[in-house]
């Protein structure tokens, strides 16, 4: 069959747009063929939770889902009474493109915080972390971060612990959005843990997709008190797959070895090289820094218009002419290269 693509074109509008990478699909033909017990009895899924807790300790327990809209939802409800609330910057993945499913879904009220990089700080959930006892206010239940962040920054390990730290004082559990997680420990070359089990997280939902595979996210509960019934909310919010051993699988691959740091490092070197390629050219501004895969600029909107027609990507605040550009594990050095070199042209006329 003839791909109806150019699978030589490359895109900079999400990481979510790259291919499987051949070493998942790889996994995913060694798990095909034969029976396997369905709904994650399978032997694919219990190793799973072996190559998990290598990376996010003994108590991590791995629920795989089919996206990364629905982790966030499952990791939320199971940590939250009806009551409670979540407490995220005003930026946060779950407040602005989830489609509102935390809330209609979930029946869960978020508290927003506006932030100037994406990043929550103990100050920060301060200002949404009151009113506990009081019957006319939804009670602040759980505090939620992305790293890395929907504007491209990193929480550092440190950063992490002292939000932790704070939260828990306060009597609130803490979730992490890790669609990027990987990214995030290779910018900093620390390992997973680092970033969540150690720094004192409860809940993570890690991300696959956006690093390599078909499909597939988990729901990872690092402190099994924090959560509860994820096996019920997960068949609930239609997330509990038949054929568990093909998600399960992907994620073994992924982790088991090194490729979730091969592909971040890719995609993070990428970002960084295309942020160097565009700095100088006279017409853009790179506002925010670059600190994984996301390269944030600015440009004249009727350039934007024009680039967008030869390559893919999103306009991030249209008010100030803001795009937003994503590299991704396929993305290569030919490619950072043409794309700048296309930017430069449509200044130039």
């Amino acid at each position: 069959m003839i791909p109806r693509h150019d699978p030589e074109l490359k895109a900079f509008a999400s990481d979510n747009y790259a291919g499987v990478h051949p070493e998942i699909l790889e996994a995913i033909a060694r798990a095909n063929g034969g029976h396997q017990i369905s709904y994650g009895e399978d032997v694919y899924t219990e190793a799973l939770q072996d190559v998990f807790r290598q990376h996010f300790g003994e108590t991590a327990s791995a629920y795989p889902v089919f996206n990364g809209t629905a982790a966030n939802v499952v990791s939320l409800r199971s940590m939250l009474e009806n009551w409670q609330a979540v407490i995220c910057a005003e930026s946060a993945h779950i407040h602005t493109d989830e489609g509102g499913a935390p809330e209609v879904a979930a029946g869960i009220k978020l508290f927003t915080v506006p932030t100037p990089d994406g990043k929550l700080t103990p100050e920060l959930i301060d200002t949404q972390a009151w009113g506990f006892g009081d019957v006319h206010r939804p009670q602040p239940g759980v505090v939620s971060i992305s790293n890395t962040t929907e504007l491209g920054t990193v929480y550092t390990p440190a950063e992490i612990k002292a939000i932790c730290e704070h939260a828990h004082q306060l009597g609130l559990k803490v979730h992490l959005d890790g669609s990027r997680l990987t990214n995030a420990a290779a910018a900093l070359g620390v390992p997973l843990r680092a970033l969540t089990t150690d720094a004192g997280v409860d809940v993570l939902s890690f991300g696959g997709t956006k690093i390599g595979l078909l499909y597939g996210e988990a729901v990872v509960v690092l402190n099994p008190e924090a959560a509860r019934g994820v096996d019920y909310l997960r068949k609930t919010y239609m997330q509990l797959s038949s054929k568990m051993r093909f998600v399960s699988v992907q994620f073994e691959a992924l982790l088991a070895g090194d490729l979730w740091l091969r592909n971040a490092r890719q995609a993070n070197a990428m970002g960084r090289r295309l942020a160097e390629a565009v700095r100088d050219i006279p017409g853009v501004e790179v506002p925010r820094p670059v600190e994984a895969n996301a390269v944030f600029a600015i440009l004249p909107p009727e350039v934007t218009e024009r680039l967008q027609k030869r390559f893919r990507f999103y306009t991030w605040n249209p008010a100030i002419g803001e795009v937003r550009w994503m590299c991704s594990y396929d993305t290569t050095e030919a490619d950072v290269d043409a794309f700048a070199a296309a930017v430069r042209e449509e200044l130039s006329v």
